[in-house]
């Protein structure tokens, strides 16, 4: 029982923190989406394009014709003739692996805007941290490297149509 009384005043005396629900305004969190849900979305967004490239790159580089590759080119034929749905190719390789870039990026930065000092209030702290979360980099580098492959076969295409 004496222990009891002791505990009870213990806990009575203890202090509380201070909390300033003020500053949590200041304070802007850009991750949209968990790390992880971000990395299996974005894995599903790269999925198609790295599956379209590598298709391309065994056909030309090894001259490989199976019926797998052969019925993927012929899709893609018949879906460029269409009118309405020309654009699928600009989608399978570009805006997907864009998409993935976005939401990774927004999934592994935070950024944080405080002022520093009450007194003067035109003096502002912005901090911006990037959680080194491995999937989520790879899946940013690789939709890079689609998209930069993408950007260059449109230049060079546009390049030898006008010689």
């Amino acid at each position: 029982m004496k222990d009891q009384d002791e505990f009870l005043k213990q806990m009575e005396n203890l202090e509380v923190p201070d909390v300033n629900p003020s500053q949590h305004q200041h304070m802007v969190k850009m991750a949209i989406m968990n790390a992880g849900r971000s990395a299996a979305l974005g894995l599903w967004l790269v999925i198609v394009p790295c599956y379209f490239l590598l298709c391309v790159f065994m056909y030309y580089q090894f001259h490989l014709n199976a019926n797998w590759f052969s019925a993927m080119f012929s899709t893609m034929v018949q879906l460029e003739k269409v009118p309405y749905i020309d654009y699928i190719g600009p989608l399978v390789l570009f805006i997907l692996p864009m998409v993935c870039l976005i939401i990774n990026l927004l999934s592994i930065i935070h950024v944080q805007v405080r002022q520093l000092d009450p007194e003067r209030r035109k003096v502002w702290e912005m901090n911006i941290s990037i959680k080194l979360k491995l999937w989520n980099i790879v899946l940013i580098l690789i939709s890079l490297a689609i998209m930069l492959l993408f950007i260059n076969f449109a230049m060079t295409e546009n390049i030898s149509i006008k010689n």
